[in-house]
């Protein structure tokens, strides 16, 4: 017996929602309604799908093969209609965009304006998060990544390369001194992002560089925010390193150390396969590139 496709979405949507209530809210049935469809499907496949837990549903083994399917169909499904509705002529439709929150929140946010001012027709979503999230799998789109991407089946371009440079606040300079030698920053207050690092090479360099024994500087405070690090920055509270693509943020904070050896950030911009003929994925990329000339040219 051939599987229900009506049946197969509200599964889907179960698997996904964790319970009968939420799934019914997304697809506006009732409760009742969905634990039907799913009794029926269990039934027709003579397997049970889920555990029934006071505290929800958690998928069986058999559950959880059925799902890894149907999650992927879906999301492929999902793509093929998005490129299928893409107007003829003009980009159009909705672009979820993944990057990293520093990058997306001071760098992207300002410039989304004049991107769609350009592009009226298209709707963006942003989501930023530190961790990568898996295109394949549709939870974005695109992505701007500050790595190359792991993924063998991933579209990428080198977008730009940033440095890291290193600053602090005229007082806390003023209080502590200037350090004129990687040595020096022993002295000083550090801030780093500890173990909540991004997918950034050598982002907690500063907490390395110049120490002869070996062992990392222990920092005075540890954070997971670049946004967070800037505004401590700026209260007097140490010393951090910057990526250059916050130069523009960065006014009456002071320079320190220019000629420390850092490491280099490569930005690239990564989609799926599926997406290499969609003209909002194209448009959104060479605004990018130029974007990116024209502040790090």
């Amino acid at each position: 017996m051939p599987l229900d496709w009506d049946k197969l979405r509200v599964f889907h949507a179960v698997a996904e929602a964790g319970s009968f209530t939420h799934a019914g809210e997304t697809l506006n049935l009732s409760q009742s309604a969905v634990s039907r469809q799913i009794q029926a499907l269990e039934e027709a496949l003579s397997v049970p799908l889920f555990h029934r837990h006071a505290r929800g549903l958690i998928l069986t083994e058999a559950g959880e093969t059925l799902y890894r399917t149907v999650r992927e169909v879906f999301a492929k499904l999902a793509m093929t209609e998005a490129l299928l509705t893409e107007g003829r002529e003009r980009p159009a439709g909705r672009l979820k965009i993944t990057t990293t929150a520093g990058f997306g929140s001071i760098w992207l946010a300002p410039r989304l304006k004049r991107f769609l001012d350009l592009y009226p027709e298209v709707s963006v979503s942003v989501l930023l998060d530190d961790a990568d999230l898996d295109l394949a799998m549709r939870e974005a789109d695109v992505a701007i990544r500050m790595h190359a991407p792991k993924q063998p089946d991933l579209i990428q371009r080198h977008l730009a390369t940033f440095d890291w440079a290193v600053y602090g606040a005229p007082e806390y300079l003023k209080q502590h001194g200037v350090p004129t030698r990687a040595e020096d920053l022993d002295a000083h207050r550090l801030i780093i992002w500890g173990d909540y690092r991004p997918p950034v090479e050598g982002v907690n360099w500063l907490a390395e560089v110049g120490r002869r024994n070996g062992a990392n500087r222990r920092p005075a405070v540890e954070m997971n925010s670049l946004t967070g690090i800037m505004a401590a920055v700026r209260s007097g509270l140490g010393l951090a390193a910057m990526p250059s693509y916050l130069e523009d943020q960065l006014e009456g904070l002071v320079r320190v150390l220019p000629d420390l050896k850092a490491p280099k950030i490569h930005a690239y911009f990564v989609y799926p396969e599926e997406m290499r003929n969609s003209k909002r994925v194209a448009v959104f990329r060479d605004f990018l590139v130029a974007e990116l000339a024209q502040s790090h040219g």
